[in-house]
């Protein structure tokens, strides 16, 4: 090391024993066992099922009671126990309602809670464990589950301790604290891999929750893109993500949820489309769907998906870099008959009354259109909520992540037919692989950020919409997206859109070796984790290809995919020993599991087993304790030669 580097490293240990004693530190979390990996993806605003997933790390919570107390616990009462770490407010509720003797439940209790935290915890350095704890209890939970050697009735010491709790009255607060450490250590590390909004009723919660997870990243998923490109202030993203919305009942979100003003938009669909068939727009509702809003939904459905056609087919014009203008749709219907022309090919339109579209001018917004868009725009720039969750997943986000000899994407690495890269012409250059990636994330966040040069941030966040639906984007992995078919043709023929080439060559290994290479990874130990397509486990297909270098965990979290894929989605644990990959059924609802003492039925399945108990010193943070240790020991050096005082 330089004597400059040496330098600013002795402020922090400013002589050998204080960088000794870190080296000795560092070593000694290098032979730890590896914290757990929890992998998600695809959660479409399911923000019960995803909650409770996270509460029982994919089934994590329940397997430590299993091995803390095998069978001297019956399986009603590992139940319990499970249902009240992971709700322990609202079980605690009921629990006092039930209880003849609520303070010899809280003593055995407390006694198992403190047994499972133990074990939880026994994997990591006793300053994480510290970190971890809740500031009000630390003190006495780091006492209870701690080895003392000191003391000779160690039984009699911790009794008097539990005994303080309950005489306090304060078992009901340290039972939820000690309910929430366990959660928090029983997952070291989420990974959420794209897809967090559309469909579900939930995104906004779910991003609240992630805002407050002590360590996640996040690979956008397309869905993610027109959210984040949206909040940007982009028209054609705001009149997406304000289409899929009212397609599926859930206006609720921006309003409620975001703070977003609908009015201007209601009363323009009111007024536009008062005297308009608008059968062909129904609602895609759920069981908590207010009804009595269904023509005005139906309405404001309409109004904005001819907005999001005319500004798309604006776009693409004003791209023809992207190779989109034939998705220009409105262009090529013959309004007197009531056909569209795509492909060369003729089909009739379910829907033909279009007040605000004029024909010699189809893309073009009318000057009550263009007056929504800029309200509609001030209202999801100035959103101070959906502000702060689109930083966070610009901050926490990225197009891709490896880690731990894993790369995660959402979509998938665009091919040929071969099994080459495609790419995709930017800026007069070739970029394909992990150079379209990088090139593409380089766009998405000038789109963002990049307000000294109006003309380039426009730019990017032209191609950030790209990302979302672009034939060549690795997030969206298609030809085409076909929301005009789907919305306005019968004619299923019409609704086709083939997946890239990618799809039919997961399961060759020497395609998958080659995308592995181009990310740096050494193929003999690594896996690409993604999600995007929902596996259709009621067809038999499987979510592992590649002989286990490859799995899709999209399972159907979204229940608007449920049906289709017979499940209610996958994750994926990684631990110590492996790899475990869990299939989950759908989930009732919280209430449901808090009153019932309902799981979610899953079934976990070891895709990949270590002959050793996989390390720190194996990972990538471990290669991260490496170098510090090699730089503190190139400090010691110093100091003894006399080199650094």
């Amino acid at each position: 090391m330089d004597e400059k580097t040496l330098r600013i490293l002795s402020r922090q240990f400013p002589n050998i024993a204080a960088a000794s004693t870190e080296i000795i530190n560092l070593q000694s979390i290098l032979s730890l066992p590896k914290g757990t990996e929890h992998f998600l993806t695809d959660i479409h605003g399911e923000y019960e099922q995803f909650n409770h997933v996270l509460k029982n790390g994919s089934g994590s919570v329940r397997r430590k009671i299993d091995e803390e107390f095998g069978n001297t616990l019956t399986v009603k009462d590992k139940k319990a126990l499970a249902t009240l770490i992971y709700y322990p407010e609202e079980k605690l509720e009921l629990i006092k309602e039930q209880e003849d003797n609520i303070d010899d439940w809280y003593r055995i209790t407390l006694y198992r809670l403190v047994a499972v935290t133990k074990r939880v915890a026994s994997k990591y350095t006793r300053s994480k464990v510290r970190k971890a704890l809740p500031k009000d209890f630390a003190y006495i939970i780091e006492e209870l589950i701690t080895e003392k050697v000191e003391v000779q009735d160690k039984e009699g010491y911790y009794n008097a301790i539990i005994s303080s709790i309950i005489s306090l009255k304060r078992a009901p607060e340290f039972i939820t604290a000690l309910s929430n450490l366990i959660q928090r250590l029983v997952v070291d590390h989420l990974h959420i891999v794209g897809d967090i909004y559309d469909r579900g009723p939930g995104p906004h919660i779910i991003m609240d929750t992630l805002l407050n997870y002590h360590s996640v990243d996040i690979q956008w998923g397309n869905h993610d893109i027109i959210w984040m490109n949206a909040a940007a202030g982009h028209w054609a993203s705001i009149a997406t993500v304000l289409r899929i919305s009212a397609r599926y009942g859930n206006l609720d979100i921006l309003e409620e949820g975001y703070g977003i003003n609908l009015v201007p938009l209601v009363t323009f669909a009111m007024e536009a489309y008062k005297d308009s068939d608008c059968s062909a727009f129904k609602i895609k509702y759920n069981t908590d769907y207010n009804t009595k809003d269904l023509d005005m939904d139906t309405k404001v459905h309409k109004a904005i998906f001819v907005i999001q056609m005319k500004l798309e087919g604006e776009l693409v014009h004003r791209r023809p870099e992207f190779e989109m203008t034939d998705r220009s749709l409105l262009e090529h219907i013959d309004f007197d008959r009531g056909t569209v022309e795509i492909d060369g090919k003729e089909y009739e339109l379910k829907d033909r009354d279009f007040p605000t579209i004029k024909r010699d001018a189809v893309n073009r917004l009318s000057p009550a259109e263009i007056e929504l868009m800029e309200r509609l725009e001030a209202s999801f720039v100035k959103s101070e909520k959906l502000q702060r969750h689109v930083r966070f997943l610009y901050s926490k986000g990225s197009m891709y992540k490896t880690i731990n000899s894993n790369l995660l994407y959402h979509g998938c690495v665009p091919l040929n037919e071969d099994g080459s890269f495609l790419a995709m012409n930017i800026d007069g250059k070739d970029y394909s692989g992990k150079a379209l990636y990088d090139k593409l994330e380089s766009y998405a966040r000038k789109g963002y950020y990049l307000n000294q040069d109006p003309a380039e941030r426009a730019k990017g966040q032209d191609y950030t919409w790209y990302i979302w639906a672009g034939p060549k984007s690795p997030a969206f992995g298609k030809d085409r997206m076909t929301t005009f078919e789907r919305q306005l043709i019968d004619d299923k023929s019409a609704h086709r859109e083939t997946k890239n080439a990618y799809y039919k060559l997961r399961d060759d290994e020497k395609i998958v070796d080659r995308i592995l290479e181009e990310f740096g990874l050494d193929v003999r130990h690594a896996h690409i984790i993604n999600g995007h397509v929902p596996v259709e486990q009621k067809k038999g297909e499987s979510p592992i290809f590649c002989n286990g270098k490859l799995f899709i965990i999209d399972g159907g979290f979204s229940k608007a995919y449920q049906s289709k894929t017979g499940i209610a989605g996958y994750t994926l644990v990684s631990n110590s020993h492996g790899m475990r990959l869990v299939q989950h059924e759908p989930f009732t609802s919280a209430r449901d599991a808090i009153i019932n003492e309902t799981d979610i039925v899953s079934d976990s399945e070891i895709v990949e087993m270590r002959n050793r108990r996989i390390l720190v010193a194996d990972t990538d943070t471990g290669k991260e304790l490496k170098e510090q240790i090699a730089d503190l020991e190139a400090l010691v050096e110093a100091y003894e030669s006399g080199d650094l005082r």
